[in-house]
C-alpha cells in the first residue's frame, strides 16, 4: 500500500493492519461459498466474518467486540471502507459480499432516514445477522434510475408496491431490503422504501451464476406488497432531496469500494503468479511489470477519489474512471496469470480458475464499462475531469 500511504492517516493504517490479520482465513471460506453460497452463516463466529458483518454498521451500535478504537475510527470514512474492500477482495471478494449487514442500504439510511429510523435500523442489524439488499436494477431498464417502472401507489394508510427487480445481490435470501420505485411521473417521483421480505406478495429467486457466487444474484418480484407509511424513506425531506437523489448519493460513494474489490483481485492474481512462477524473464517479466504498474496507477486513482469524497468533493467522472480502470485491470491480470502459468493453468490452479471467474462480475457491478467510458468522455469534453467538485450532499457521518 506504499503508493497511497500519503492518503492514509493513523486510523486508516491501523485498519489496514487489522484487515491483513483478520482475513487470513477468508480464502478458505470463499472456496466453500463458491460451492455453497449460503454457507456464510456457518462461519459467523470467525473474526473475519464478524468484522465483515459489522464493518458497514456504525460502531456505536456494535456489541462488545475486541476491536481497537483506532480501527473503529478508520471505518468511518470512504477511504477506510475502500481499504477494507480491497483487503477482503485480495483474499476473496465473496466473503465480504456474502456477510450479513446493511450492504448498500447503509448509504440509503445515512442519506434519507430520520434519526429514529436510522437508529432502529442499525440497532437491528447489529443485534442479529440480517441480510439486506439494495434493489434498483430492473429487467427492462437496467440501472437507469430515472426510468424505473416499479410502482408505489397509495393504499389506505400506506402504499402498494408492484414490479420486478433483477441482478440484486443477496436479494432472494434477505430479510430486509431497500427498493427504489416510482410514486409519480418524473425524476422527483422516485422513492425508496424499506421492505420486510416476509410480507405477502414478495418473492425472490436465485439466478444461476458462474462467478462471484457469494453475492447470490437474485430476481425479485413485488405483487401488491403492502408498505407501511413509515417505511417510505426520506418522507421528512423535500422530493428533490430524496428518492433519485438518494440513489445517486449512494452509488457514487460506493463506487470506490467496488473498484477496490476488483483491484484486490488483480493484485492477488499477480502475487499468485509471482509465487508459482518465479522464473519470469524477458517479455514475460515485462508483461507482469506492466500489469503491476497499471494496478499501482489505478490504486492511486481509487484512493484519491475516496479521499476526495471524505473531503466533501464528488467528481463522478473520475470515480467512474477509477471503477472502469479497476475492472479492466482485474480481468487482464487473471488473463495474464492464466497465460504465463501454461495452457492447463486453469485446471492445475483451482484458486486462479475461481478468481478468473469472479473478476468478470466487476464489469457489471456499479455501472458497466461503456457507461463509465461515456462519463469519462463527458468529463474531458467539459474540461472538468481533473477538477475538485464540491459535494453538495456531503454531511457529517452519524456514527
Amino acid at each position: 500500500m506504499h503508493d497511497v500511504s500519503d492518503l492514509l492517516d493513523g486510523p486508516a493504517l491501523a485498519l489496514d493492519r487489522y484487515c491483513r490479520e483478520v482475513t487470513v482465513d477468508v480464502r478458505e471460506i470463499g472456496a466453500v461459498l463458491d460451492r455453497e453460497p449460503d454457507a456464510i452463516m456457518d462461519y459467523l463466529d470467525r473474526p473475519s466474518v464478524r468484522f465483515g458483518w459489522y464493518g458497514a454498521i456504525p460502531a456505536r451500535f456494535w456489541p462488545e467486540l475486541d476491536i481497537p478504537a483506532d480501527v473503529r475510527e478508520g471505518l468511518g470514512t470512504c477511504v477506510g471502507m475502500t481499504l477494507l474492500a480491497e483487503r477482503y477482495a485480495y483474499a476473496d471478494p465473496n466473503v465480504l459480499l456474502a456477510c450479513p449487514g446493511p450492504s448498500l442500504s447503509a448509504g440509503v439510511f445515512t442519506a434519507l432516514a430520520d434519526r429514529q429510523r436510522y437508529d432502529s435500523y442499525f440497532s437491528l442489524l447489529a443485534e442479529r445477522p440480517v441480510h439486506t439488499f439494495f434493489a434498483l436494477t430492473e429487467p427492462r431498464k437496467g440501472s437507469a434510475a430515472a426510468e424505473l417502472e416499479t410502482t408505489l401507489t397509495p393504499n389506505g394508510d400506506g402504499w402498494l408496491l408492484n414490479g420486478e427487480k433483477c441482478y440484486i445481490g443477496n436479494g432472494a435470501g434477505a430479510q430486509l431490503g431497500v427498493v427504489f420505485c416510482r410514486r409519480a411521473p418524473g425524476p422527483f417521483g422516485i422513492e425508496a422504501v424499506l421492505i420486510d421480505t416476509s410480507r405477502p406478495g414478495f418473492s425472490g429467486e436465485l439466478l444461476p451464476s458462474v462467478g462471484l457466487r457469494g453475492v447470490r444474484i437474485s430476481r425479485l418480484r413485488f405483487d401488491n406488497v403492502q408498505i407501511p407509511h413509515e417505511s417510505l424513506l426520506g418522507a421528512h425531506l423535500r422530493p428533490t432531496r430524496r428518492g433519485l437523489r438518494g440513489a445517486l448519493h449512494i452509488l457514487y460513494r460506493a463506487r470506490p469500494g467496488i473498484a477496490a474489490m476488483a483491484l484486490g483481485c488483480a493484485q492477488a492474481a499477480c502475487d499468485y503468479l509471482a509465487l508459482h512462477e518465479r522464473a519470469h524473464a524477458g517479455h514475460d517479466r515485462f508483461l507482469l511489470e506492466a500489469i503491476l504498474d497499471r494496478i499501482a496507477a489505478t490504486r492511486r486513482l481509487i484512493y484519491d477519489a475516496a479521499a476526495g469524497i471524505d473531503r466533501g468533493e464528488l467528481n463522478v467522472h473520475r470515480i467512474g474512471g477509477a471503477k472502469l480502470a479497476a475492472a479492466r485491470v482485474a480481468e487482464d491480470a487473471t488473463l495474464l496469470a492464466a497465460e504465463l502459468l501454461g495452457p492447463a493453468s486453469l485446471i492445475e490452479h483451482p484458486w486462479l480458475e475461481k478468481c478468473y471467474r469472479d473478476v468478470r462480475a466487476f464489469e457489471f457491478m456499479e455501472g458497466a464499462g461503456n457507461i463509465h467510458t461515456l462519463s469519462v468522455f463527458q468529463g474531458l469534453l467539459k474540461g472538468n475531469f481533473l477538477d475538485a467538485h464540491r459535494d453538495v450532499d456531503s454531511h457529517a457521518a452519524r456514527n
